[in-house]
C-alpha cells in the first residue's frame, strides 16, 4: 500500500482527520484452497507502515476492509521515538477503531479507544479488550484511528499490523448496567468521587479495585470516567451495591481540554474529535444533557499537553476546581472560578481524584452533596444547583451558613434576600481540620475573614451591601507565606441579595 507523501499530509492539516488508502481483506473468506475461511482457527494479516509529518491532522484514518466470516479482529502497533532536542516534544500516537457505519463526528461506528495506553487490541462478538466494544463484526469497510498527539521533528514513523481470525462466532452478551439508586438516608450530605479510570482507558486498577477503594475512602457514590469511550458501563453492575451509588459517564479528552460527562445514560457515547476553534462543543454538551447528564470542565488550568480548557464555561453546568492532590494549578482553578463569580456568573465547583494507579488515593479529594436520596436523579440535581462542598478526605465535614437577624437561613448553593444594610451573620463549624489550619470567608472582594479552623464554630457578621456572597475556605497552615496554604476544603457561595427577607435556593 502506497503512503502519501510528506506534502500531501502538510496541504490537508487544515482538517482534522486524513484517510489513507485502505487495506482490503475482501477476498480472504472467499478464496478457495488454502483460504484461513477454510480452516478452522486460520488467520490472515497485513502490516501498514508509513510516516506521519510535524503537522500532521489529529486523526489519520486507515479503512481496512473487512469480509464475511470474521470472528475476531485484531490490531497492534507500534512506533519510533527518536531522541528530540531539549524543550520538544517527542513522538506520541493514539490510536483506537470505528466499524463499517463509518467515523462521522458523532455517528454511531466508534468501536473503541485505548489512545496510547495499550499496544494491541481486539474485538469479538462475545467479547473485547477493555475500552473497546465488543458486537457484530459486519462487513465493510471499518477505519483504524491512528491519532498523533505530538510529532518529533524527524516524523512519526509507525507500523499497523491487522489480523482476522475466521470461524464461528459467539452471541453478544446482553450489557447490564448499575442500578440508578441505592439505600441512601433520605435528604442528606452524600460523598462521591465523579473523576476515575480503571484500566479501560489508561488506569491501571480493575473497576472491582476502585469499588473497594471507594467504599474504603467513606463515599456514598462513584462515577465511572474513562477517556473517550463508554465500553466500561457494563463492568460496574455487580459493584454497585445498597451502600454504594455507580454512574456512568466519560471524560471527553479533546485537544483543546478535558469535560467529564456525568451520569449519563448507560451505553452514552460521546464524541471528542474536535477543537475549540471548530466551534462544535456546544452541540457535544447539549449530547451529555439529553442523556441525562451534566457537562464538567475537568482540571481547567492543568499543564499537560492538551489538558488545559479551551471551550469556555458556558456550556458547563459544574467545574472541577479541585483535581487530585491540591497543587498550584488547582489554585489556579480556584482564583478563576471566584473571579468568575465576582463577575455574577456562578458554575457550581466540584473536585475529584482523577484516580488512576497505586498511589492515586480515591476519594481525595470529593465532592460532598446535599441531595433529596441516593440515586443519580438527586445527586445529579444536587450537583447542578451547587448545594456541595469539596474536602480532602471523609474525615472532614463542614456546616455552613447565612443566617439574617429573623433567623431565616440559607445554605451552601442557595440564596439570602435581605435589607441592604441588615446584618447577617456568616457561620462555619468544620470537623476533621489540622491543627493549625485557617479558615477564610471569601467575598467578591476577597478574603475578609480567617480565624483559626480548631477553635469550634466560626462567626463573621456581615451585609448584603457589603459582600454579594460568601463561601468558606478551610486550609492547612501556610508553607510559603504569603501564600495560602493547600485547601483542606471549600464550599460553593451562598448568595447575598438586596431586597425582601424570603430566601429561596438557587
Amino acid at each position: 500500500m502506497s503512503e502519501p507523501t510528506r506534502r500531501t499530509l502538510l496541504t490537508t492539516s487544515v482538517a482534522s482527520a486524513f484517510t489513507l488508502g485502505s487495506v482490503s481483506f475482501a477476498h480472504a473468506a472467499d478464496t478457495p484452497g488454502d483460504s484461513p475461511a477454510d480452516t478452522p482457527g486460520g488467520d490472515r494479516t497485513q502490516t501498514v507502515s508509513g510516516t506521519l509529518p510535524p503537522g500532521s491532522p489529529d486523526f489519520v484514518y486507515l479503512p481496512v476492509e473487512i469480509p464475511r466470516g470474521v470472528r475476531e479482529i485484531h490490531v497492534s502497533y507500534t512506533y519510533e521515538r527518536p531522541a528530540v532536542p531539549a524543550g520538544t516534544q517527542g513522538n506520541a500516537l493514539d490510536i483506537g477503531i470505528f466499524d463499517q457505519r463509518g467515523t462521522e463526528l458523532g455517528g454511531k461506528g466508534f468501536r473503541g479507544w485505548s489512545g496510547g495506553a495499550r499496544k494491541e487490541f481486539f474485538l469479538r462478538t462475545d467479547e473485547a479488550t477493555p475500552g473497546y466494544v465488543a458486537g457484530p463484526l459486519k462487513a465493510g469497510t471499518w477505519f483504524v484511528v491512528l491519532a498523533p498527539y505530538t510529532v518529533a521533528p524527524q516524523g512519526l514513523t509507525y507500523s499497523v499490523t491487522i489480523t482476522l481470525r475466521f470461524g464461528a462466532s459467539l452471541p453478544t452478551p446482553r450489557p447490564v448496567y448499575p442500578p440508578e439508586r441505592a439505600n441512601g438516608r433520605g435528604r442528606a450530605w452524600y460523598r462521591g468521587d465523579s473523576h476515575l479510570h480503571t484500566l479501560y482507558s489508561d488506569g491501571r486498577r480493575m473497576p472491582a479495585e476502585v469499588a473497594a477503594l471507594a467504599r474504603a475512602a467513606g463515599l456514598d457514590f462513584l462515577t465511572t470516567t474513562e477517556h473517550n469511550t463508554h465500553a466500561a458501563h457494563g463492568a460496574w453492575a455487580e459493584l454497585a451495591g445498597d451502600d454504594l451509588l455507580i454512574l456512568l459517564g466519560e471524560e471527553i479528552t479533546t485537544r483543546n481540554g478535558h469535560v467529564l460527562a456525568l451520569g449519563t445514560d448507560p451505553g452514552t457515547f460521546v464524541d471528542w474529535r474536535y477543537r475549540a476553534r471548530e466551534n462544535r462543543f456546544g452541540h457535544f454538551a447539549r449530547e451529555i444533557r439529553r442523556a441525562g447528564g451534566l457537562v464538567v470542565p475537568a482540571h481547567p488550568h492543568a499543564t499537560c499537553i492538551g489538558c488545559n480548557w479551551k471551550f469556555g464555561f458556558g456550556d458547563a453546568d459544574a467545574v472541577e476546581v479541585w483535581n487530585g492532590p491540591y497543587t498550584p494549578d488547582d489554585e489556579v482553578s480556584l482564583a478563576g472560578w471566584d473571579a468568575a463569580l465576582a463577575k455574577g456568573r456562578w458554575t457550581p465547583a466540584m473536585g475529584n481524584s482523577d484516580a488512576h494507579r497505586d498511589p492515586d488515593r480515591v476519594g481525595t479529594p470529593q465532592t460532598v452533596v446535599l441531595a433529596d436520596d441516593l440515586s443519580r436523579k438527586a445527586i445529579l440535581a444536587g450537583l447542578r444547583a451547587g448545594r456541595s462542598y469539596v474536602a480532602e478526605s471523609s474525615s472532614v465535614s463542614v456546616d455552613f451558613a447565612v443566617t439574617d437577624g429573623r433567623g431565616r437561613s440559607a445554605g451552601i448553593g442557595e440564596r439570602l434576600r435581605v435589607p441592604a444594610d441588615e446584618p447577617v451573620t456568616v457561620r462555619l463549624a468544620v470537623s476533621g481540620a489540622p491543627e493549625g489550619g485557617t479558615v477564610r470567608f471569601v467575598t467578591d472582594q476577597g478574603v475578609l475573614h480567617t480565624a483559626q479552623a480548631a477553635t469550634g464554630p466560626v462567626e463573621w457578621v456581615t451585609t448584603a451591601a457589603y459582600a454579594s456572597y460568601v463561601r468558606a475556605e478551610v486550609r492547612h497552615p501556610a508553607t510559603l507565606p504569603p501564600l495560602p496554604g493547600a485547601l483542606v476544603a471549600f464550599t460553593n457561595p451562598v448568595f447575598l441579595e438586596v431586597g425582601g427577607v424570603s430566601p429561596g435556593t438557587r
